[in-house]
């Protein structure tokens, strides 16, 4: 089961995601879900007790839970219960919210739209330059982003073939492209700019974006030609990926004699600043 995460929002409110690409199903976080329909302040609890009765009902939806590690609020992955759309539909019915019908319209758009992107992927880039210009970006910067998301998606497909481990092993191997090209880590780098949960890339300049860009595009390149073997050999390539973005990075500072690295990010700026960061 190959599967990607996301975070999808309704009413503001984040919902937890992963799609399974053999199937071509979402799974959703039923906790989230939960403390949507309820505002519940601790949905756990409401969703424990829910579990419970459909239990004791036989329920066919309680044999249908899945779980799934989800990022959590504290950046690690843990076991969550999930639900895919269909079965997702059937435990709503079971909670009396003045927000059923909405979220239930919301969650069927959601999954018509990713099966049209899994169709035309171009649609896919299309839905997030409309995020990005929603959020004030320019369309600059959003160019440069897509082609980041895209060059992520070629390292991640590269470091699937080299049997890394999705999660720690992913992490690890960012945090060495990051420290070689930057000089420092991935958390030091998201607080230099004053980040905690947002995405380091969606406050990067437009320099930054291009030479992260450079650096997990070489960590590909050359990971393709050595084909190396373990996580210790993959650290080595990252590093040596990151390092050849390090170079084009001192000879900018060197003629510009200003840092590529910055303290700003998107929260600092006034929407049409954006292409300035």
């Amino acid at each position: 089961m190959k599967k990607s995460n996301s975070i999808i929002l309704f009413n503001q409110k984040q919902v937890r995601r992963i799609w399974d690409g053999r199937n071509e199903l979402w799974y959703f976080s039923i906790i989230d879900v939960v403390e949507i329909l309820t505002d519940s302040t601790i949905p756990k609890r409401y969703w424990s007790d829910l579990k419970i009765k459909l239990k004791n009902e036989g329920s066919e939806v309680y044999e249908k839970i899945v779980q799934l590690k989800l990022v959590a609020s504290d950046g690690k992955k843990y076991a969550s219960d999930c639900f895919a759309t269909e079965d997702l539909l059937r435990v709503i019915q079971s909670i009396p919210s003045s927000k059923a019908e909405p979220f239930k319209l919301w969650l069927a758009q959601v999954g018509y739209e990713r099966i049209e992107e899994t169709e035309d992927p171009e649609l896919a880039f299309d839905r997030a330059m409309k995020t990005y210009l929603r959020k004030g970006y320019s369309r600059e910067w959003i160019n440069q982003r897509l082609k980041s998301i895209e060059v992520r998606k070629e390292l991640i497909d590269e470091w699937q073939e080299r049997e890394m481990k999705e999660g720690l092993e992913y992490a690890i191997l960012t945090d060495e492209i990051t420290k070689a090209w930057t000089d420092r880590s991935v958390k030091d780098y998201k607080k230099l700019k004053g980040l905690k949960k947002e995405n380091l890339r969606d406050n990067m300049t437009n320099l930054e974006l291009v030479l992260n860009m450079l650096a997990e595009a070489s960590t590909t390149e050359i990971s393709r030609k050595k084909k190396p073997k373990g996580l210790e050999n993959n650290r080595q390539v990252a590093r040596a990926g990151g390092f050849a973005a390090k170079k084009a990075r001192l000879e900018i500072e060197k003629q510009t004699g200003e840092s590529v690295i910055t303290a700003k990010n998107a929260k600092l700026l006034e929407s049409k600043q954006i292409t300035k960061i």
